[in-house]
């Protein structure tokens, strides 16, 4: 049995996301299959970011959004939502400044969710 607590102690909701997948199992899967995703996610959103693709940039924080809230991230589907809106705003002048922020949490999620995983 995996420890939750890492999951707890790290202001993860864990109780929503098990609460919304079903069960831990599947909550835990669906950690998995987020983690699976989130390398490649985050690569393709530091590419449109440096294209200046505000439209491709949207659609991966949307997408990041939505992991974020199914798996209890509420501080990464609070930034993802707010790069969604500036995106699709086509204002890049925040999405720039605040993308150090989302990539730092974004990172600090990958690890507990990876240190959890291999408890």
């Amino acid at each position: 049995m995996k420890n939750i607590e890492i999951l707890k102690k790290a202001n993860i909701d864990v109780d929503k996301g098990i609460e919304l997948l079903g069960d831990i199992e599947m909550y835990d899967e669906t950690l998995q299959d987020f983690l699976d995703e989130s390398k490649d996610r985050m690569e393709r959103i530091q590419k449109s970011l440096e294209e200046g693709n505000m439209e491709s940039y949207a659609i991966d924080v949307h997408a990041m959004k939505g992991d974020a809230n199914y798996l209890g991230f509420t501080k990464l589907a609070e930034l993802s939502l707010a790069h969604q809106l500036k995106s699709q705003d086509n204002d890049i002048k925040y999405v720039k400044s605040h993308y150090e922020e989302l990539m730092k949490e974004t990172s600090r999620i990958i690890e507990v969710v990876e240190q959890y995983l291999n408890s």
